[in-house]
């Protein structure tokens, strides 16, 4: 349990978590939630007020030697230095982790290999691409074979392909034995690479399990998103048994449905009510409904996903 303030404000209350040895447990929610502040906690760079943390079997404040030894942090913002290769930038976090010169050497080897930028160690890291960064800031975390690694929004701000790069990395580390925790803002990233997720929303934890099993356990059913040419009428479809009509900012009609099998007689509907069907999407529910019904809210990240948390 944790429970933790940053001056006058109340950042996390009754957070309570487990991660185990090769598994992925994903911390998500948006910012200003106290996803970073958890971390913090865990890094001792801020104390809880109460409650207790422990990190590869080493409690806080007593073992916070042991545990920063067994723990490697991956952060937001890309912490390497521009000017140096990326060899050296390495060597320069390997000094940080008490690592002597062979140990140093063979850990430099085996990150640069592991993200696949051994062929880019002589370069100034200031050429690489934002993808090739992240993975360096990546090796630079785990340099010293963590027990336990703290990911903090790793694919902010990359391509697709180098995303998927950084997926890869995150599993292999997971398949050698790593408790990983993952924070993010991303639904569909938590969704794809976590074993289990914990959502938190204004500093409390409102939901953990299994992606499946958050989604199972509220019975939501398949939503249909259309847009017509003309607007549809106030309230459409009416009174529909096995329908309900959800919240759209944007005008759409949202459609919770009961089976998805009811789709093709509502598009009919909407035809001869609305004209032509511009966009119509029919999709199953996933962890953005989960967090839109358990908080009333969207996950409003979007152009804040940078930016530091409280």
């Amino acid at each position: 349990m944790f429970s933790g303030r940053e001056g006058t404000v109340r950042a996390l209350e009754g957070v309570s978590l487990e991660v185990g040895e090769g598994e992925t447990v994903g911390l998500v929610g948006e910012s200003g939630c106290g996803k970073s502040t958890f971390g913090r906690t865990l890094l001792r760079l801020l104390e809880p007020t109460s409650g207790y943390v422990e990190v590869a079997g080493h409690s806080l404040p007593g073992g916070a030697a042991r545990a920063r030894r067994a723990l490697g942090l991956v952060p937001q913002r890309i912490a390497v230095y521009p000017t140096l290769t990326a060899r050296e930038n390495l060597a320069y976090f390997a000094a940080l982790q008490g690592l002597d010169r062979g140990a140093a050497r063979a850990a430099i080897g085996r990150v640069l290999a592991l993200v696949g930028l051994d062929g880019r160690a002589a370069e100034p890291t200031l050429q690489f691409s934002g993808g090739m960064s992240r993975r360096l800031n990546l090796a630079c975390g785990i340099l010293h074979e963590p027990r336990v690694i703290l990911l903090d929004e790793p694919t902010v701000g990359v391509d697709p392909q180098a995303r998927e790069r950084i997926y890869a990395l995150e599993r292999q580390l997971a398949a050698g034995g790593a408790a990983i925790l993952h924070s993010t803002h991303l639904m569909e990233e938590a969704e794809r690479l976590c074993d289990r997720v914990v959502l938190v929303d204004a500093g409390r934890v409102i939901a953990s399990g299994t992606p499946a099993e958050l989604i199972a356990k509220l019975a939501l059913g398949p939503r249909l998103t259309l847009r017509t040419a003309r607007p549809l009428p106030n309230g459409w479809p009416g009174a529909t048994a096995g329908v309900r009509v959800l919240p759209s900012p944007d005008g759409d009609a949202v459609l919770e449905l009961d089976d998805a099998a009811m789709a093709p007689g509502l598009l009919d509907r909407a035809r001869a009510d609305g004209g032509h069907i511009v966009d119509v999407a029919l999709r199953h529910p996933d962890l953005a409904d989960v967090f839109f019904h358990l908080t009333g809210h969207a996950l409003r990240e979007g152009e804040r996903a940078s930016e530091n948390e409280a």
